[in-house]
This record gives structure tokens, C-alpha cells and sequence, in this order.
């Protein structure tokens, strides 16, 4: 029996057979062939992170059958399936091989609970999004060597786009977002702008309503459905994005200030600040107790 789990503590468990795993950044990629199994269980943090994960699938060859979140789904080669890590589920399979992606909901740049909506479906790779992420997925488990430890923090921003823009495709072909109500479809597009522009320390509520047409006031509206203002939801963007490059051991020589910078900080003290009303300690403190546990899982 062999488990593998990712630095942010989700974990795939209780699989025997052939495991391969990449980090990139703050993702976990991985690539399997498995025996004919049935398991039960969740891919719930084995360290006690408290930051919510999905894992979303392709299988390579073979079939499969998940029952997740009162939805039984077959698989066959060709198929992704996406997970919410802390919630039950089954899986039984033939012989496999599949490859698959550990994705912190900090890095999809979605609406809240948007991500939940495709929880256990099948979506397809064959073209469109699928496919390019399909080879992405292949080739990133297919040559380990081709990429920098310094790339996985951009190819980890690229990938949460990439499985957003999937798992918005497939609401939208089961046109699960009406596209009559405008409001539907413009707050997830500012959203994703946001999540864009993070690096920069221009971005306001006001800059935003200006890029998207709308008044200011209309943008506010927009948001009270979210239970937290424009200028929260960037916050709490920029200290996410901020504390899993801190917990990077790729990035343990790059100065805390830098990666403030990085994400739309302009002075290290509000970051230092805002990092600590966030999470309870500074963000020095923060990446070495990140990096410490860190090692100890590696032991």
C-alpha cells in the first residue's frame, strides 16, 4: 500500500500500484496505474491544513465508477472527474491508469460554491479547455526534468485558470448559468479580472468598474450576494496567493517583502499587517512553521 500527499496536506490514500507525483508550487500532479480496486473514504488533509482542496481526474485507460455527492458517475478513458477532497466518496475501477491534480480553492479564481456545482460529473477532454489540459497534465507526469522548482508557483496560477476555465465550460453546456440574468455571468468575469491583476497595486473597486463599464456603486451590488465587499475579496485573494508561496520551500530564499510585492502589497508593513489579522501570525513566523512541517512529512 503507498500514499502520497501534497506539502498543503491533502491526501490520496490507501491506493496500491504504480504513483508518481510532481509539485508545482502549491498544486500536487500526479500520475497512477492501479489494479482493479474498490475504496471508500475522503482525500481529507493528512496534517491538518485547514485550507480547502479539490482533486479533479483524467483517466487514461480503463473504466471507473465515483459516487460522489449523490451523483454516480461512469468513466471511461478520456474522462476527467472532479472531487471535493474533504467530502465521501467511492471509486471502483478496473485496471487503470489515470493522471490527476491537487487544486487549493484558493487558486481557482471562481465564485464561491461555483466550483461545488460539477462536484462527481464527468466532463470530457476531447476538446476545447479539456484537451489542452489533458496534454498539460500528460506532459507535465510524462517528462518531470523539463521544469524549474522556480516554475511551479507560475505553472500552479496557470493551472487553477486552465481548471476554472474547465469547470465553467461544463456549467455552461449544462447551462447551469442562465445567461439572461447578466449579474450571473458578469460577477464570476470580474472575479476572474481580479484574480488576474492581484500583482497589481493600482487594482481598486474603482479601477475594476471602470474596466468592466459599470458604475461603482453597480459593482458594490453586485458583490452584497457575497458576503464580502470588492476590496475584501482582493485582500483575501493577495493573502492567499501570498501564504502559498510562502510555504513553497522553492521560494525559501525569496524575501518575504518580494513576494508582498508580488501580489499587489506596495509596502511590507500593510502586507505584515494584514497577514497577521488574517492568520493569527506574522508571515515570517508563518513560512517557518510552514517549511519545518514540511520536512517533517518528508521524513
Amino acid at each position: 500500500m503507498r500514499a502520497f500527499t501534497d506539502m498543503y496536506g491533502c491526501c490520496l490514500t490507501d491506493l496500491s500500484g504504480e504513483l508518481q507525483l510532481t509539485e508545482l508550487g502549491a498544486m500536487s500532479v500526479w500520475a497512477a496505474t492501479l489494479p482493479p480496486h474498490i475504496h471508500e473514504g475522503t482525500l481529507e488533509s493528512a496534517v491538518g491544513s485547514t485550507a480547502r482542496h479539490y482533486h479533479l481526474a483524467l483517466l487514461l485507460s480503463g473504466d471507473a465508477v465515483v459516487s460522489h455527492e449523490n451523483r454516480e458517475t461512469a468513466l471511461s478513458a478520456g474522462d476527467f472527474c472532479w472531487l471535493d477532497c474533504s467530502r465521501p466518496y467511492e471509486l471502483q475501477t478496473s485496471l487503470i491508469s489515470a493522471v490527476g491534480i491537487v487544486v487549493p480553492e484558493a487558486l481557482l479564481p471562481l465564485r464561491r460554491g461555483e466550483a461545488d456545482l460539477t462536484l462527481g460529473r464527468r466532463i470530457g477532454s476531447r476538446d476545447g479547455v479539456g484537451a489542452l489540459l489533458a496534454r498539460f497534465l500528460k506532459q507535465v507526469t510524462g517528462d518531470t526534468g523539463a521544469h524549474k522548482p522556480t516554475d511551479g508557483p507560475r505553472l500552479a496560477i496557470v493551472l487553477g485558470d486552465m481548471v476554472a476555465a474547465l469547470l465553467v465550460g461544463a456549467l455552461e453546456s449544462d447551462r447551469r448559468l442562465p445567461t439572461r440574468q447578466p449579474h450571473l455571468t458578469l460577477t464570476p468575469r470580474i472575479e476572474r479580472f481580479v484574480q488576474q491583476h492581484l500583482w497589481d497595486s493600482q487594482l481598486t473597486p474603482r479601477s475594476i468598474a471602470a474596466a468592466h463599464g459599470i458604475s461603482l456603486s453597480y459593482l458594490h451590488r453586485l458583490f452584497q450576494d457575497q458576503k464580502e465587499t470588492v476590496a475584501a475579496y482582493i485582500r483575501r485573494q493577495r493573502l492567499e496567493r501570498a501564504r502559498f508561496d510562502l510555504a513553497d520551500p522553492a521560494q525559501g530564499t525569496t524575501p518575504v517583502h518580494a513576494i508582498a510585492t508580488r501580489w499587489g502589497f506596495s509596502r511590507a508593513t500593510d502586507f505584515t499587517r494584514a497577514f497577521r489579522a488574517a492568520y493569527g501570525i506574522p508571515p515570517t513566523v508563518y513560512r517557518r512553521h510552514s517549511h519545518a512541517l514540511g520536512r517533517r512529512i518528508a521524513i
